[in-house]
């Protein structure tokens, strides 16, 4: 465990000075992180198996989100890792228990009853899993083989509940992290694929800044022999969308530059909105980058589909007015102004140097469900209205 105590403090030295660019690239070194946790934590055989590795990943999960709270991803990743943990034990203990023999000269006992009871309840959530707004409204009427505190307590009537073990358990983990690792790897492309059905021939496409996800989903539509052209706001104060357009144009699409500023002026001849953001919260609205919101407010004016491109690794299950949520972050003053600059603007004569101009540099901004028209992704195009019905693997189960 000391080499991943130093991977858990390297990682985490990286989050809080911001070394880690993009909510994809965290996911997956979130994930990966967390794999080596759960492949080197040693179990004894009379410990709970699950409940260790839950707890385990809890408290990685914990120091990761408090180095950088504004980073969505890493809470999402961590409940998507203790959903999997919780899951597997399920499956596991309802093979064992549908296996295990059954004597013809044997009666069936008031607690062998209830045992099976709760095998048959573990398969119907394994096989219909419950919706990521009913475990949100509702945590406690699950039943109790399916309550996320049944890893804590297997004791069914004073019958001692027995764990499975710690090598099965784990191979079986592994394998459902390696699989939400490569889901992390290959989004973009997947999101990509669906590209064809939204972007139509000789359609005006705008987007803000620039995002990875977004310059996939257009180049796919330039493969299919989708003639449009793209407008792109430059983003600033960082002015990726420069990097974007270059791009884009690299890829033989024709490309627009404007300032962010005349987004209003330009929404009226667009046919389709299309953007990155940073986190898709549960109640469908969205933080984006600083900006978003004026495009969204601008093609709700002019009647223009709103498009957010995500994996499910930016689905968050918390509301914007949770306390767990950090909005917004403030980035360097550096990126508007010079340091150089302040020196004039500074007031000597009460002493302590009091400056007289003030940068404020905010990161992102939160985009309200009304603004949002249509949430793709890769499993299909949620609307905001059901944003709730994704299945509730992607990130039911809250951190404590």
């Amino acid at each position: 465990m000391a080499d991943v105590q130093g991977l858990i403090n390297d990682f985490a030295t990286k989050l809080s000075k911001r070394k880690v660019e993009g909510s994809r690239e965290t996911a997956r070194m979130t994930a990966e992180l967390l794999r080596s946790v759960i492949s080197q934590q040693k179990m004894t055989s009379s410990t709970n198996h699950a409940a260790v590795l839950i707890d385990a990943v809890r408290g990685v999960g914990r120091r990761l989100i408090d180095a950088n709270p504004v980073e969505l991803a890493v809470g999402n990743i961590v409940r998507r890792v203790l959903y999997i943990i919780r899951e597997e034990e399920l499956s596991l203990q309802a093979g064992e228990l549908t296996l295990s023999p059954q004597g013809s000269d044997r009666e069936i006992d008031e607690e062998d009853d209830k045992l099976f009871l709760s095998s048959a309840a573990t398969y119907q959530r394994i096989l219909h899993p419950p919706s990521l707004s009913t475990l949100l409204g509702s945590k406690l009427d699950m039943p109790p083989a399916c309550h996320p505190s049944a890893s804590r307590n297997h004791d069914i009537e004073g019958k001692a509940y027995k764990s499975p073990s710690s090598l099965t358990l784990k191979r079986h983990i592994m394998e459902a992290v390696n699989d939400l690792i490569e889901d992390i790897k290959t989004c973009h492309e997947q999101i990509a694929d669906q590209a064809v059905e939204l972007i139509h021939q000789k359609e005006v496409v705008l987007t803000l800044g620039h995002s990875r996800t977004v310059k996939k989903f257009l180049c796919a539509a330039k493969e299919k022999k989708r003639s449009f052209q793209v407008v792109v706001a430059e983003g600033a104060p960082k002015y990726l969308g420069h990097v974007l357009a270059k791009g884009l144009a690299a890829k033989g699409l024709q490309t627009t530059m404007i300032a962010d500023s005349s987004v209003f002026a330009m929404i009226s001849r667009v046919n389709m909105v299309v953007v990155g953001v940073h986190a898709v919260m549960a109640n469908g609205g969205v933080i984006a980058p600083v900006g978003m919101n004026m495009v969204a407010l601008a093609a709700r004016k002019h009647a223009v589909p709103f498009v957010v491109v995500a994996g499910t690794y930016k689905l968050c299950p918390l509301y914007p007015n949770n306390p767990e949520v950090l909005l917004n972050d403030m980035r360097c003053p550096s990126e508007l102004l010079s340091f150089g600059e302040f020196s004039d603007c500074t007031d000597f004569s009460i002493g302590s140097g009091a400056p007289l101009l003030h940068v404020l540099n905010p990161a992102f901004d939160y985009v309200p469900p009304e603004l949002v028209v249509v949430l793709h992704d890769y499993d299909g195009m949620p609307s905001k209205n059901n944003l709730h019905d994704i299945p509730s693997n992607h990130s039911p189960f809250a951190i404590n």
